[in-house]
């Protein structure tokens, strides 16, 4: 029985170890390629160490240009990310209390129509409706279309799990509250939203690395003034910028700057993400 239990425990270690060099091996490949020559990618063949250290594709990054003015970029990015997630958990937190704890005429049935959502993907057939919906408003070629998208669109995923959090808390202290005074969101404000930190904390690491690391949306809203759109949606322009020649050495240098303060972000919230990603399905 040991022998089996032994044998079956380094199968599993095996599998998650080939699957580490899978999932790492592109990290390793982009930070130790930023470092390289475009020459030196294109014809290095296998080799990961460069030959030798260059920081000339972060300076050529960092030296403003009109196609790339990382600056500016770094700057959208992060304005663009943190209203959008400020807003997407506020909208995540009101909607899983009121489903909870809200007593409203036909509230199963739009529970029901908003669960239902998890499972319909439109994918690219909602972005002509969003932009013209954006473009109706005046708010067409900038990031901020993209941030009442964001605040207006139903995240049902983050809906269940505050839901399931606040299914967990006692409803003793709505009762406790009704009695001092408080109002329906009035308890919200003063006894359930204090309880909600580590969820809350969840649904911004989620929320920040979807919204930094997007791509399709910001680079078609802003398509028509570049210089407006994010970090991401512009490493593109890296490629081709100054030669002929496909800007591989650069490109990964802008892409090991993007990746950073997702990294940063992910170090500091590592704890409250592993705690409680699982809270709303466990707790109810």
């Amino acid at each position: 029985m040991k022998i089996r239990k032994g044998i079956l425990l380094t199968i599993m270690y095996l599998v998650l170890i080939i699957a580490l060099v899978f999932v790492f091996f592109p990290v390793v490949y982009m930070i130790l390629g930023s470092f390289k020559t475009n020459m030196e990618i294109m014809t290095g063949g296998a080799s990961l160490l460069p030959k030798t250290w260059s920081m000339d594709n972060y300076k050529a990054i960092w030296s403003a240009s009109s196609e790339f003015n990382a600056p500016k970029l770094f700057w959208n990015s992060t304005w663009y990310t943190v209203i959008s997630v400020i807003l997407t958990v506020l909208n995540s937190c009101l909607g899983g209390y009121v489903f909870e704890r809200g007593h409203f005429k036909g509230q199963k049935l739009w529970f029901g129509i908003f669960s239902v959502l998890m499972f319909v993907n439109f994918g690219s057939a909602t972005i002509v409706p969003q932009m013209n919906i954006v473009s109706s408003i005046g708010l067409m070629g900038s990031l901020w279309g993209l941030v009442v998208i964001s605040f207006f669109g139903i995240n049902v995923v983050n809906f269940y799990l505050v839901r399931g959090f606040v299914a967990g808390l006692p409803r003793e202290m709505d009762e406790a509250a009704a009695i001092d005074g408080c109002s329906f969101f009035g308890t919200f404000i003063h006894i359930i939203a204090p309880l909600l930190k580590p969820i809350v904390a969840t649904l911004a690491m989620l929320g920040f690395q979807g919204t930094w690391n997007s791509y399709m949306m910001p680079m078609l809203f802003t398509m028509s003034d570049p210089s407006k759109g994010t970090l991401v949606s512009a490493l593109f322009s890296l490629k081709s910028s100054g030669n002929a020649a496909a800007n591989w050495n650069i490109m990964l240098a802008g892409s090991v700057i993007a990746s950073v303060p997702v990294i940063i972000v992910y170090m500091f919230g590592n704890k409250y993400f592993m705690n409680n990603l699982t809270a709303g399905a466990v707790k109810g």
